[in-house]
């Protein structure tokens, strides 16, 4: 029986041109797995960032870190992946005498999520009409 190989299928992707490497940033090529998948959005926690940030307008750290069920740590390096990437911004105040950090999904982040759920309805198409 044969496997499915998710860079060899026989349907196209929905927005060909997110597959052509040759056509994206270099920043978006690097971050590619073989597969075609973003890794910067394909990791556990970092998904789960987008995704929260995606069904609210802005979260703060401790929302997040509650949220995901993560150490500030874990919280910490992912995010700062994810604003290195420009998915989300991340805007430091104090209130009060507290500091606080709130998280937003930019743009280009809402347009990664929405690649890369596309990308997976399609794989999970492909597999489910063998």
């Amino acid at each position: 029986m044969a496997r499915f190989n998710p860079i060899i299928s026989s349907r196209p992707a929905r927005n060909p041109r997110a597959t052509r490497n040759h056509e994206l940033e270099p920043r978006e090529v690097a971050s590619r797995n073989a597969s075609g998948f973003d890794r910067l959005i394909h990791e556990r926690v970092r998904l789960g960032i987008v995704s929260a940030l995606a069904a609210n307008e802005s979260l703060s750290f401790n929302d997040l870190k509650k949220l995901l069920a993560t150490t500030d740590g874990n919280l910490s390096v992912h995010a700062r992946k994810l604003e290195e990437a420009k998915y989300i911004a991340c805007e430091k105040y104090f209130e009060g005498r507290m500091p606080k950090t709130v998280y937003r999904l930019t743009a280009a982040g809402r347009h990664a999520l929405e690649r890369y759920l596309d990308q997976m309805e399609t794989l999970i198409h492909s597999m489910r009409t063998r």
